[in-house]
């Protein structure tokens, strides 16, 4: 981002006029508590995901109100490198080592400013913070709650494109022989179900083997 574009965001969220799930304030004048700060980077990564953001943004040197919100400056790490160690350090304990896109320093003339550029949690995988999801509830920092575990998670098997059902392909589109071959294979895997197996019908078959899901042929089906 350009220092205009950034200036142009600030200014933003500045005047939003109430805190949404995927961007937070914090004065932390002088200091701010590195275990919270990671569970802010799991919240606001995974609310980014659920409301269709690219990002989250920690904001700190801005209080929460009134709005349009005023900024007071923060000493955070005033030293770039200390602050750029903060990538790896919050990469070491979230899942895939997910970590800042980058955090922005903005001077003002009321003090300094930082934004925390979060990414959104990936398609299908929550982010987390020492093994546990956090989520917000409203402003409030909490635990991410089940159903939203779910959504997120859900997103993996929307974007599998082998999953994907072909529409108007029937068992009669499939390869007799492709069938039979599929059958061996799955025997070879699962040899507790030698005697089985042959007793199934191909639809049958096929669900059991994943390749079709309720009977409908999907693209690995095809493939």
């Amino acid at each position: 981002m350009t220092p205009g574009e950034l200036q142009a965001k600030l200014t933003e969220f500045l005047s939003l006029p109430a805190e949404t799930e995927w961007v937070e304030f914090k004065e932390a004048k002088n200091s701010y508590d590195f275990d919270d700060l990671g569970k802010y980077f799991s919240s606001l990564s995974n609310e980014a995901n659920l409301k269709g953001q690219h990002f989250g943004w920690l904001i700190f040197g801005v209080k929460e109100k009134p709005v349009p919100r005023p900024i007071v400056g923060t000493q955070y790490r005033p030293q770039r490198p200390h602050l750029d160690r903060l990538k790896e350090e919050i990469a070491n304990k979230t899942s895939h080592r997910l970590t800042f896109e980058e955090v922005h320093e903005i001077g003002t003339p009321h003090g300094r400013v930082l934004m925390f550029q979060i990414p959104a949690a990936l398609r299908g995988s929550p982010t987390s913070w020492k093994g546990h999801f956090y989520g917000r509830d409203h402003e409030n920092l909490c635990p991410l709650n089940l159903y939203e575990i779910e959504q997120i998670r859900k997103q993996a098997l929307r974007d599998d494109w082998s999953a994907v059902i072909c529409d108007g392909a029937t068992l009669n589109d499939l390869e007799p022989k492709a069938i039979a071959f599929a059958r061996q294979e799955f025997i070879k895997k699962y040899p507790t179900l030698t005697r089985e197996v042959p007793t199934w019908k191909d639809e049958t078959f096929l669900n059991k083997a994943k390749v079709c899901i309720g009977g409908r042929i999907t693209r690995t089906a095809i493939l």
